[in-house]
C-alpha cells in the first residue's frame, strides 16, 4: 500500500461538493462490498475486510486478518440502515451475512462470549509477522473489551449474553494490585475498565476503548455499575485536563489522535444521554470545529465532520482535489485509525519513554473502513440537508 503524501495538501471546502444523493451512497456501498474477501486466501478468510499493519518507521506493510476492522465496517453499516434504499439494504445485509462467518475464529477458545483482535484457536500474534509469530502460544494476547463490545453489537447478541459479559468486566478494572502507576495522579485511583480480560495481564487504560464499552452498555440499556461510572470519570477527566487534545496518545494509546477520540465520544453520546458528557458538549463541539478548520488529512476531515453532524452542527461539504479517483485517494491514505501499542501495558515513566521512541508501535490501515467512514459522512450530511 503506497502512501500519498499529497493528501496533506489539497483538501478544500465548498458548499456544493459531494452532494450525498442515493447514487453516491450506492457507489460507496458497492465499493465496500468489492473489498470484502469472497474466497479464502493465504492471508485472509472469506468474509473479512483486509487490513494491513506497518511497524513504526519501517514502511513495510503486512497483511493482518483481525476481527476489529471487519466488525467496525459492519457496525457502521448497521448504524446507517435507515439512510439506505431497499436495494442498498440488500447489499448491506449481504456484507453483514458474509462477515458473520469470521467471528467464530476470534471467539475465546473455551466458548466464552469474549473476542480477540486475532484468531484464537490456534492463537496468533501479528499474522505474517515472521519472528513475531514465535510468540503465538507463549505470548498470545488475552481477549479484549474493545473487540468484544464491537462484535457483540454487530452480532446483535442477546441481552443475557451482554449482561454476562458486563458482569465479567467488573473483574477487570484498575484496582488492587493491578492498579496502574500513571504519571498523572488524576487517573491513578479511577477504577475504570482495563482493555484486557487477562487475569495476569497488566492494566491498560484507553478512553476510546472505554467509550466503546459504554457505547455497548448504553445500546443494551445495561444499568450502570461503579466500574461503568468510573470509566466515564476517566473519560471526563481526560476531557477536563485537556489531555485528549495535547496528550491523546497518553489517554488513548491505541487510537492516539484527537479526531479519532472525538469520533468515539460523539458516537457514545449519540447512543444515549450521559449527563457528565452532556455538560461538556459545548466544549467538545468547539474543539471539534477548531480541529476541523485546521485538519489537512481528508480522513481527519471526515471523522470531525461526522462528529459535528452527530452533534447537529452544520458542516460545509467536502471536496478532494486529486489526480486519481476518490476511492483510491482515500484507500491509499496513510491515515491509521488504530495502533497496536505494546508500550501501553507498561507503567510510567517507562511507558512514556518507550512511547516517545515509537518502539513496539504498529499502525493499522483498512481501505474498506475508510470507505465506510466516507459513507457515514455522506449519509449524515444528506440527512442534515433535508
Amino acid at each position: 500500500m503506497q502512501k500519498i503524501t499529497s493528501l496533506f495538501l489539497s483538501v478544500w471546502l465548498i458548499s456544493t461538493a459531494c452532494a450525498a444523493d442515493s447514487l453516491q451512497l450506492s457507489q460507496v456501498l458497492q465499493r465496500i462490498r468489492k473489498l470484502q474477501i469472497q474466497h479464502t486466501t493465504n492471508d485472509f478468510p472469506a468474509g473479512i475486510f483486509p487490513s494491513y499493519r506497518e511497524y513504526n518507521g519501517r514502511n513495510i506493510m503486512r497483511s493482518d486478518d483481525n476481527a476489529f476492522f471487519t466488525g467496525l465496517v459492519v457496525l457502521t453499516l448497521q448504524n446507517l440502515r435507515s439512510y439506505l434504499s431497499p436495494a442498498d439494504l440488500l447489499v448491506c445485509d449481504s456484507i453483514s451475512s458474509e462477515a458473520a462467518a469470521i467471528y467464530p475464529l476470534f471467539r475465546n477458545k473455551t466458548g466464552r462470549s469474549t473476542y480477540n483482535f486475532w484468531r484464537t484457536n490456534p492463537p496468533v500474534v501479528f499474522p505474517n509477522g515472521g519472528w513475531l509469530n514465535w510468540m503465538n502460544r507463549s505470548h498470545a494476547l488475552p481477549d479484549d473489551i474493545d473487540d468484544t463490545a464491537i462484535l457483540l453489537m454487530v452480532m446483535n447478541a442477546p441481552d443475557s449474553t451482554v449482561a454476562g459479559i458486563h458482569a465479567l468486566m467488573q473483574h477487570h478494572t484498575n484496582t488492587g494490585k493491578k492498579r496502574k502507576k500513571t504519571r498523572y495522579k488524576d487517573y491513578r485511583d479511577i477504577p475504570a475498565y482495563s482493555t484486557w480480560f487477562g487475569k495476569r495481564f497488566p492494566t491498560d487504560l484507553d478512553m476510546c476503548v472505554l467509550s466503546n464499552a459504554l457505547y455497548m452498555l448504553q445500546r443494551y440499556h445495561q444499568p450502570f455499575t461503579a466500574a461503568d461510572s468510573a470509566s466515564l470519570r476517566f473519560i471526563t477527566t481526560a476531557i477536563d485536563n485537556g489531555h485528549y487534545m495535547d496528550k491523546p496518545s497518553y489517554v488513548s494509546p491505541h487510537y492516539a489522535r484527537t479526531p479519532i477520540i472525538l469520533y468515539h465520544l460523539s458516537r457514545l453520546m449519540q447512543a444515549g444521554t450521559l449527563s457528565a458528557l452532556e455538560q461538556r458538549r459545548p466544549a467538545l463541539i468547539a474543539e471539534t470545529q477548531k480541529q476541523f478548520a485546521a485538519a489537512a488529512n481528508p480522513m481527519d476531515k471526515i471523522l470531525l465532520a461526522i462528529s459535528l453532524l452527530r452533534w447537529k452542527q452544520p458542516v460545509p461539504a467536502l471536496e478532494w482535489h486529486t489526480d486519481t479517483d476518490v476511492f483510491s485517494y482515500l484507500e491509499q491514505n496513510d491515515f491509521s485509525f488504530f495502533i497496536a501499542n505494546m508500550a501501553s501495558i507498561l507503567t510510567d515513566p517507562i511507558r512514556q519513554w518507550v512511547s516517545d521512541t515509537g518502539l513496539g508501535r504498529f499502525y493499522y490501515y483498512c481501505p474498506a473502513y475508510n470507505n465506510a467512514l466516507l459513507l457515514e459522512y455522506l449519509a449524515l450530511q444528506q440527512q442534515a440537508g433535508k
